[in-house]
């Protein structure tokens, strides 16, 4: 009897992260079905948003992954100084605010950016980023780096001794290694993509918005905060999610298939470079780094002209940042050291539920008992932590399952009780990944434009979505400095949290 108390008492963490999973996901789901207006059908207008979300979505995919490959192709060939650097900078854009970035853009793409300026210097009508080609051209900036890191361990994975081979025979690279590697590697890069594009909301709600360029999720915002009409809002909801279920699913499944066998890890000097290859990097490194230098040059002499309100708006953010890490965190272990089938099934879950969907099932269960605005940063923060559990999850689980692999038996044998096994065993040698998750989940929560797009009022709102009111009152003097303190935040926590993951690791 006390055995099964014991294992009870063991399994229970696990099963409160699970069941704040499922309400969360299956829960808000089901909220959302009994209040969608089925009978009402789907209007024209939403028609347009589904075509709209699925077209964004296979364009912004595709376009990044083609020009991935080329990209890809030449950090492969290639060995040079600032290789390092080049390859973080292709990582910056995953945990980069997405406000911030869409800044950015408008700053070298915009009306008034660098680009149309020199248009017009040379008697060309400039171009607008705003519609359907700005919203890609978002995507492609925020999941091209995505695409190059994915499609270069494709590369890296051939063996070196397979490029020997082909030296000797005279045999056409392209056409017997990197052709069947990209045959492997790019779909799943291509549907993780499509899979991120469909929940994307801040890009189009900043730069798209018109009949021509809504998505659903934009659509259900609109329903919910114009038009108040929650029952198209809950039958748009459950379209997004089945949207993303089935995008989800065919992303989970489709991984790729090692087939080049092992080789011994050399590095082989390729003699097939190209001095394309050059020209691919410099762009790519122009498109990261041009936007980001401009916010800077933009946002430090607005600084010091920041109203109080942006700075308790900043404070807001951390804040909901601190809470939702350390939610998250606390359930991402609790089912790491849990394991098995349903784990895994759960940390699938949030991926097909996208941030809209919850917070519209959220906004319908509380809406009848409270303001929606009384519970904006609760709301959020447990959003936050459940969007970046997949995340964490995929970073603790590996690492806990080699440690029971490692030390479980011995810890067995020295008779260590759970707790103890956990404070002794386990945790110290989880500090690297748990450090990266913290940083990580700290990074996307402070930079987050979503759930807290429905709830919040001026005063609950967190720094992004101050920075959105400000571009859209055209106060872009003052947008600059808040991107820049956003920017600041979201990199500064990163660090904060994983400076110390390489130290560690070597102690």
């Amino acid at each position: 009897m006390a055995h099964r108390t014991l294992a009870v008492i063991q399994r229970l963490p696990a099963g409160l992260s699970a069941a704040l999973v499922l309400a969360l996901t299956l829960g808000t789901l089901a909220a959302v079905a009994l209040r969608a207006d089925v009978g009402g059908g789907l209007t024209s207008g939403d028609w347009a948003a589904i075509r709209f979300t699925l077209w964004q979505a296979a364009a912004s995919a595709g376009v990044s992954v083609l020009l991935a490959i080329p990209v890809a192709r030449a950090l492969a060939r290639r060995r040079f100084p600032g290789r390092g650097a080049l390859l973080i900078l292709l990582g910056a854009p995953f945990i980069l605010p997405v406000i911030v970035a869409v800044l950015g853009l408008l700053a070298v793409f915009g009306r008034g950016g660098l680009m149309n300026a020199g248009l017009v210097n040379l008697g060309v009508k400039p171009l607008s980023i705003y519609g359907a080609g700005g919203v890609v051209l978002a995507h492609v900036f925020f999941n091209l780096p995505l695409a190059v890191r994915l499609i270069l361990q494709g590369w890296l994975s051939i063996p070196a001794e397979r490029f020997r081979l082909a030296a000797q025979l005279n045999a056409p690279i392209w056409r017997v290694l990197e052709l069947p590697m990209l045959a492997r590697h790019a779909p799943a890069a291509l549907l993780v993509i499509f899979l991120i594009c469909l929940t994307s909301f801040a890009v189009v709600l900043t730069l798209g918005g018109g009949p021509r360029a809504t998505t659903v999720e934009l659509a259900i915002w609109q329903a919910i905060r114009f038009d108040f009409d929650l029952g198209r809002a809950a039958l748009l909801a459950c379209v997004q999610f089945a949207l993303c279920a089935v995008a989800a699913v065919v992303a989970w499944r489709v991984t790729p298939v090692l087939g080049f066998g092992q080789g011994l890890d050399r590095t082989v000097a390729r003699w097939d470079q190209s001095p394309w290859d050059w020209a691919w990097l410099t762009a790519v490194t122009l498109f990261l780094v041009l936007p980001l230098c401009l916010i800077v040059w933009r946002g430090v002499p607005a600084l010091p002209g920041l109203g109080a309100e942006i700075y308790f708006a900043a404070l807001r953010s951390i804040a909901v940042a601190l809470a939702a890490t350390a939610l998250c965190l606390c359930g991402a272990l609790a089912l790491a050291l849990h394991g098995g089938l349903f784990v895994t099934v759960i940390g699938v879950l949030p991926l097909a539920a996208s941030a809209l969907v919850m917070g519209t099932g959220l906004f319908l269960i509380v809406f009848p008992f409270v303001s929606p605005a009384a519970v904006a940063l609760p709301v959020t923060i447990a959003v936050n932590a459940i969007m970046a559990l997949p995340f964490a999850l995929r970073l603790l689980a590996p690492a806990v399952a080699d440690i029971k692999a490692d030390y479980g038996r011995l810890a067995a044998i020295l008779g260590l009780g759970p707790l103890a096994t956990l404070r002794i065993v386990t945790l110290p040698r989880l500090k690297r990944p748990l450090r990266f998750a913290a940083g990580l989940t700290m990074a996307l929560s402070i930079g987050d434009l979503g759930v807290v797009a429905l709830f919040a009022t001026p005063a609950q709102e967190t720094l992004p979505l101050a920075m959105y009111r400000l571009m859209g009152a055209y106060r872009m003097e003052a947008a600059a400095g808040a991107a820049l303190l956003l920017l600041t935040l979201a990199l500064g926590a990163f660090w904060v949290c994983d400076r110390g993951g390489d130290r560690d690791a070597d102690a």
